[in-house]
């Protein structure tokens, strides 16, 4: 590994929003930021798509106004050591300027129990009585909404995006790259700033209900009362997986081809002529045009999705596969919902005597039902559309691969807007400068960057090589507290998973202990006795599809897949939040 130093692409912190972490973003963006992924935070014209959307969502909220922010320079989202972080100093401005609500308000909610979050220090400048009054009237309307239109209206425009996708292959390379640009131009900033503005909104019902079961003395109430919500879009991959998987488990045919192994076995299941395997072809395809979008780092345009390798979501399948029908995520979903349902009347009852805080209660319960949803839905929008813009790169990418001037298929991605352009007419210039930057990407991939930045910026040669941290691993009886995600207690044997693309090791009954969760790693949910993470919080994908799932889950249990011995027995309690080691191999 070369000495690193500097990654392709930077933003400046701001001075007077000078807190960053990687929190949540995390999962959206796990690995360095690809300097063609960096126009839609900063390009050469100013800031980009995201952190216009970003900006539009809080001045939509009521949090912020726009000249509280430099007019041409990322602040929200930035990339700092090749990772991106975002803004937590202007995320604190949702609670501090609530009526109701303080800035650790926010921080519980996305940093849970995480070490090393920086005190918030109040400024003259944070108290805006103007704002504070137009988020009260954001709030009223978001405890009243029982719809969303727009989320709704944009699904079907990305859909359609889909449906309606070009012929790629008749497209000649400046069509190609032209349409691609045209996706994010055209469509980016506003999915992006209703995905944002939904978000901002998901964490009123969750604040609302925590601190009423805490006020009757039933605080592991609040993560049943959000359990089983329904039309949850990043869960549903997985009811159409498990569907998937029992028609496997019920096929002699189909069960010996995934048996062979999964390297290769989209391609063996379409050339093999039995019943079974054309039908299950069939509803695969059906399967990948629905959910197709979804992979690893699925914001990340030079990363692999479902649609461009099947044989990733025919991995997570086969897990599923395995598993017998007491897995099922349906049944799962009907009882968590079930006790949802009683739970909430019961606790209605309960405040029978306090209309004020009943009628409070009420509303935060029903707004629940629209805003976590809701948050999945536009999270799905914005993927679906980044995917056709990736359908175009990649045919672009594999041309310029095949003719020997790019080093591998999505090298694209690591060309700046203008150079990409360039590269239509002047493919030969840019072989040698992207094997460089191909090296540099790996070099950055092997070293661990800080989760929280406060004030000054780290020196980059500084961070430590991921493989070279120390890790005190725990022994029997010892535990990782970390933050209740859904409820419910299981034991089982730890399985340490730190990429998706893999999961061959995990079977029915085992217990996920993974570094983070996008929705790439939802499948492998259903065959799991439980979930642990070493990072999230109370919006992160792992609580929120668990929940759908009924898998008892515990995240920000920091280190845990360095901490806990793979193949451990250990005992998640998703209730408190800890994770406990039984015994070891």
């Amino acid at each position: 590994m070369h000495m690193v130093d500097k990654w392709l692409v930077e933003t400046d912190l701001d001075e007077e929003w000078d807190f960053y972490t990687r929190a949540n973003v995390g999962e959206v963006f796990p690995d360095p930021v690809a300097p063609l992924t960096f126009e839609w935070f900063e390009n050469e014209e100013g800031i980009g798509a995201t952190e216009r959307g970003f900006r539009n969502a809080y001045y939509r909220y009521g949090c912020l106004s726009p000249e509280e922010f430099h007019p041409d320079k990322a602040t929200i989202l930035g990339v700092i050591g090749g990772y991106c972080y975002l803004n937590a100093s202007a995320m604190r401005m949702i609670g501090h300027r609530a009526e109701g609500m303080t800035a650790k308000d926010i921080d519980d909610v996305f940093f849970g129990d995480a070490p090393g979050v920086p005190e918030f220090v109040e400024k003259p400048s944070h108290d805006r009585p103007d704002l504070t009054a137009k988020v009260a009237e954001t709030f009223a309307w978001a405890f009243s909404a029982t719809e969303l239109p727009e989320v709704a209206r944009h699904e079907e425009m990305v859909n359609a995006l889909r449906q309606d996708r070009p012929d790629l292959a008749a497209m000649d390379n400046r069509q190609l790259v032209e349409y691609a640009l045209s996706l994010t131009d055209d469509h980016l900033e506003m999915l992006f700033e209703e995905h944002i503005y939904i978000s901002a909104l998901a964490t009123l019902p969750i604040g609302v209900i925590s601190a009423v079961c805490a006020a009757i003395g039933r605080p592991e109430a609040t993560m049943r009362l959000l359990a089983g919500l329904g039309d949850v879009e990043s869960a549903a991959p997985s009811l159409a997986m498990w569907d998937l998987g029992r028609v496997i488990a019920g096929s002699a045919d189909l069960s010996s081809l995934f048996d062979a192994g999964i390297e290769g076995l989209d391609a063996r299941l379409r050339s093999d002529d039995s019943p079974d395997a054309r039908a299950f072809v069939a509803s695969f395809d059906e399967f990948l045009a629905s959910y197709g979008s979804r992979g690893p780092n699925e914001w990340e345009m030079r990363c692999p999705t479902w649609e461009t390798d099947p044989d990733l979501a025919l991995a997570a399948i086969d897990r599923m596969r395995l598993a017998d029908d007491s897995s099922s995520p349906r049944d799962h979903n009907a009882d968590s919902a079930a006790e949802r349902i009683a739970l909430g009347d019961e606790i209605a009852a309960m405040l029978a005597g306090d209309p004020a805080a009943q009628g409070q209660f009420l509303a935060a319960f029903r707004a629940a039902t629209v805003f976590l949803p809701g948050r999945e839905r536009t999270k799905t929008n914005c993927v679906k559309m980044i995917q056709e813009s990736r359908m175009a790169y990649n045919e672009y990418g594999r041309r310029r691969f095949a003719e020997g001037h790019f080093p591998f298929a999505n090298s694209f991605a690591m060309l700046r807007r203008h150079e990409l352009l360039d590269s239509v007419d002047h493919p030969e210039r840019y072989h040698d400068m992207l094997v460089e930057r191909e090296q540099l990407f790996a070099d950055v991939c092997a070293l661990q960057e800080p989760f929280i930045i406060h004030r000054e910026k780290p020196v980059m040669a500084d961070y430590p090589r991921r493989d070279e941290v120390e890790y005190e691993t725990l022994a029997v009886g010892e535990t990782i507290q970390g933050m209740p995600g859904c409820a419910g207690i299981a034991t089982g044997t730890a399985r340490v998973i730190t990429d998706s693309h893999d999961p061959t090791a995990l079977e029915p009954g085992d217990i996920l202990v993974a570094p983070f969760t996008d929705p790439s790693w939802t499948p492998l949910f259903v065959p799991s006795a439980a979930v642990v993470v070493d990072v999230g919080a109370a919006l992160s994908h792992a609580i929120i599809v668990s929940r759908e799932l009924g898998n008892p889950c515990v995240v920000s249990a920091t280190d845990a897949t360095k901490r806990i011995p793979d193949g451990a027995t250990i005992e998640v309690n998703g209730d408190t939040g800890t994770v406990t080691v039984l015994s070891v191999p």
